[in-house]
């Protein structure tokens, strides 16, 4: 009976934190499942390893095609983070 007595508790402090901080509490939506995390990450080394060939083999141009790849990943990471938290 204890142990039920303190898990209610404590389930009872997590709901009034998360009532409080809506941040702490969990998001629905699932991760990526692995093997599409694995060729995404995969993808972005072999992707960063030609842009860091370019901005030698380029100079300034390879400079500036290197930052907007970065500038519009960002921008796709973070229209996705908010459409997931969202649920847009």
């Amino acid at each position: 009976m204890g142990t039920e007595d303190t898990r209610q508790e404590f389930d009872g402090i997590v709901e009034r934190l998360t009532a409080d901080y809506p941040s702490l509490a969990r998001s629905a939506g699932a991760p990526w499942p692995r093997p599409l995390l694995i060729t995404v990450l995969v993808v972005g080394g072999v992707v960063w390893g030609f842009l860091s060939v370019a901005m030698v083999a380029w100079g300034w141009k390879g400079v500036v095609l290197t930052c907007a790849t970065v500038l519009a990943a960002g921008i796709a990471v973070a229209v996705r983070n908010h459409r997931w938290r969202t649920g847009r």
